[in-house]
């Protein structure tokens, strides 16, 4: 099923592979899902919520009593739960709101930035194999320190038309202004048109599976979206200082996820390949979700023994791995040399589980290599940054000559005009 390769340079295009969300075959089915709830909204909502969840729905809307009660239904411990990784989430993202600002660019020139949050954003739930409330944390949270006014929230729902109390005590607890019963492309659809019920956004943030994926692509340019992400993935970079029984637990903990979550464990040490895959082997004997870690693992996992810890981490950075585990003897350093991944995990005691739920950091993060060009999802995500200028007296003839050669250069001669009026004007 999994087992110990030695890693050469000539191999590493062989071991950055993933499965990649190829939406080819989906795009005209997904074309025709958007088409119809463009034209006919809550009918086609309804027509595919009956065919695809099996629920008869009437009302998208979850009735704000129903949210309130869901906090009471949910366990104690679980709302303690939700609460403490809320605050910890709130608290990573505040940090992350940048400030205002400005300066002179040159005497009587004035420029600057101002932030604003977007007006609406919706985030979408998955459903499926299992219900998800850390992902409405994650994708609500964010949105609602940095003063977003409506977001909005679609999951699918089950065959009895319900949300679980699960979902919607973390939608609570989150901030949502409004949840929906509804999933799959037709939801992604809603929120970027709108339907009679449901209102358009400005943006489209959360995972979902190649529908939702591709839905998501196609919109995009009518709404914003965060990224296109495709299955779970984690990479853990180790040495011989890495305890081999929690570096497996973080190969069953992502194989988990997905048949076709991609985990990888790179090291320079022999021992700890056989000793990691010795555990692995153990652990995975009482794994309740094993059918799929099994599967998981035969289809994307890998432990590889790299010649030196430099091939280790040029290997890393090719791969930009969505989730990274460092456990070196002296990490940090190891993190200096790190340029492509989308969360970074520190350490023998630091497990990718702390991030997905926790620790405060966001667990909405690029696959794919996608860590190569952009970030996971930030309070930045949620936010416009228009630029200001103002120009004196001073300004405007100091920058005059440069304006009008640029714009005359170009042919834009009312360009030149628009500040050889004021720069005339200054020099009466």
């Amino acid at each position: 099923m999994l087992e110990i390769v030695e890693l050469k340079r000539e191999d590493f295009p062989k071991y950055t592979q993933r499965i990649q969300m190829d939406s080819s075959d989906v795009i005209m089915p997904v074309q025709e899902i958007i088409e119809n709830v463009r034209k006919n909204k809550d009918q086609a909502l309804h027509d595919y919520t009956l065919k695809f969840d099996k629920a008869d729905i009437k009302d998208f809307k979850v009735a704000q009593e129903d949210i309130q009660k869901s906090i009471e239904n949910i366990d104690p411990k679980l709302r303690v739960a939700l609460e403490n990784a809320a605050e910890n989430i709130a608290k990573f993202h505040e940090a992350q709101i940048p400030e205002e600002w400005t300066m002179e660019i040159q005497k009587g020139v004035k420029a600057g930035q101002i932030i604003r949050p977007l007006e609406k954003v919706g985030c979408y739930i998955p459903g499926g194999r299992a219900a998800y409330p850390s992902s409405i944390l994650m994708t609500v949270i964010p949105a609602k320190i940095v003063g977003v006014k409506e977001i909005i929230c679609c999951t699918p729902p089950d065959q009895d038309g319900n949300i679980s109390d699960e979902i919607l005590a973390a939608a609570k607890i989150a901030g949502a202004t409004q949840i929906y019963k509804v999933g799959g492309a037709q939801a992604i659809a809603a929120m970027a048109y709108s339907t009679e019920t449901i209102p358009s956004v400005d943006k489209i943030v959360g995972p979902g599976n190649i529908f939702v994926a591709t839905a998501k692509k196609l919109v995009y340019g009518d709404v914003d979206i965060e990224f296109f992400a495709g299955p779970s993935e984690m990479l853990a970079l180790a040495d011989e200082t890495a305890n081999p029984e929690y570096m497996a637990a973080e190969l069953l903990a992502q194989a988990e996820h997905d048949p076709n979550a991609a985990t990888i464990m790179v090291t320079t040490s022999r021992k700890l390949a056989e000793d990691t895959l010795k555990s692995l082997d153990e652990q995975l004997q009482d794994a309740p979700r094993r059918e799929i870690i099994e599967e998981s693992l035969t289809n994307y996992a890998h432990i590889l023994v790299a010649d030196s810890m430099e091939d280790a981490i040029t290997f890393t950075n090719l791969y930009a791995p969505e989730h990274l585990v460092i456990v070196t003897k002296d990490h940090y350093k190891t993190l200096e040399e790190i340029d492509n991944a989308g969360s970074i995990f520190l350490g023998n005691l630091t497990p990718v589980a702390g991030g997905d739920y926790g620790s405060g950091t966001n667990h909405v993060l690029p696959t794919s290599g996608g860590a190569r060009m952009y970030s996971g999802l930030s309070a930045d995500s949620y936010l416009k940054k228009p630029t200001i200028q103002e120009l004196t007296e001073e300004g405007v003839l100091n920058i005059e000559a440069m304006v009008r050669n640029l714009a005359e250069a170009e042919g834009l001669y009312a360009h030149a005009e628009s500040i050889k009026k004021r720069a005339d004007d200054v020099r009466k």
